[in-house]
This record gives structure tokens, sequence and C-alpha cells, in this order.
């Protein structure tokens, strides 16, 4: 479920690419987090560099960063000053144990077709009213970037439609937005936040 090129690229470009973001937050990850009880447990898919979670951790939540490249989590590791769990998104297999997911940036990299299986595993590695922010770049389809990585370029109606089909919801948002990213290029995005049915 995981695109080796795409992996071969982060693992190749892990301080280059660390080095470009070290010590930035994502803009929506402070309005994430006052949505969550203090103290929460968040759980990270793909931290990067570690700044989310430099962040998370700094305002007491209890942060599980992890990220499926070995090269990123070993600079996470570094940043962080704590150990970073080399995680594959099909290998989640927790049940009822976050507060939160945050996935940044990362789940546009899996093949659309796989989506929903995925957050399917993030809907049940949630607790009951357990929150999920994610964010993906937008478009009409599959498709590489010019360093060869991987995108699922969704719309927003099979954002919507996968993310219906992998569970329970009591409420879904999704936010366009304007932005870039590391190839430097104008993208339109969509943050998506939902949080798992009530127990």
């Amino acid at each position: 479920m995981h695109d080796r090129a795409t992996l071969a690229f982060y693992g190749s470009d892990a301080s280059k690419y660390v080095a470009r973001y070290r010590g930035e937050q994502h803009r929506d990850l402070m309005g994430f987090l006052d949505r969550l009880p203090p103290a929460a447990r968040v759980l990270e898919l793909g931290c990067g560099g570690g700044g989310d979670a430099a962040a998370m951790l700094a305002r007491g939540f209890d942060a599980v960063p992890t990220d499926g490249s070995p090269e990123m989590a070993q600079e996470a590791a570094v940043f962080l000053g704590r150990p970073v769990e080399v995680l594959m998104f099909e290998d989640l297999a927790d049940e009822d144990v976050y507060d939160g997911v945050w996935a940044s940036a990362s789940l546009l990299h899996v093949p659309i077709a796989d989506l929903m299986t995925i957050l399917t595993r993030v809907h049940r590695a949630l607790k009951p009213s357990g929150l999920f922010y994610a964010s993906y770049k937008t478009g009409a389809g599959e498709g590489r970037d010019q360093f060869g990585r991987y995108y699922n370029y969704p719309s927003r109606e099979v954002l919507v439609a996968s993310y219906i089909a992998a569970g329970a919801w009591s409420s879904l948002e999704v936010e366009e937005q304007q932005g870039s990213g590391y190839d430097n290029q104008s993208t339109r995005w969509a943050a998506v936040i939902a949080r798992t049915a009530f127990g």
C-alpha cells in the first residue's frame, strides 16, 4: 500500500527535506490541538522532521510521532531527543487508543485504491469522539510530481466518499486551501477534519 519511489525519495533526501522545514509547524496544528482535551494522546502519521510533534509536546500533549521512512524517523528522533517509530500506514493496528490522529501531508501518498482501507485503520485507532486531521493535494486523479513522488490528488467528492466508507463519523469537515509544497508549485489543498462517533 505504499509507493516505493516515493519512499525512496524521502530516504535519499531526508536531511535536505528536513532542513527546509526545520522548526516549522503546520498552520492548522494549533486549531486542531485546541479541539482536543488537555494532555490528549495524539498519533502523528508522517512526522517528517518532527516540527509538529515538538509543538504538541511543548503544549503538554502525549504525542506519538511516526514516519514510514527510517531516515525521516531518525531525523525526527534526533530533533525531538526521543525515539520515533518507523510505521507504514498499512501496519497501523491499534484500536481505540488515540484521542487524535494528525496526518499533515502524508496520506496524500497513499494509492487512491487503498485510501479507504487506511482511513478505516485510522478510524479504528481512534477513541470514541476522537479527532482526525489529514491534508491532501487535490486534483482529478493520481499522478507524480517533478521528484517522482506519487500523489493521489483526490477531488473533494472522492475524499468525502472515502471517509464515509471508512467508518462512522459524528462530523466531517473539508476546508479547501491554497498553498505550496517542497516543489514550490502553487497547489490546491484540502484539509479534512473528522471526528469519530460518540461511544
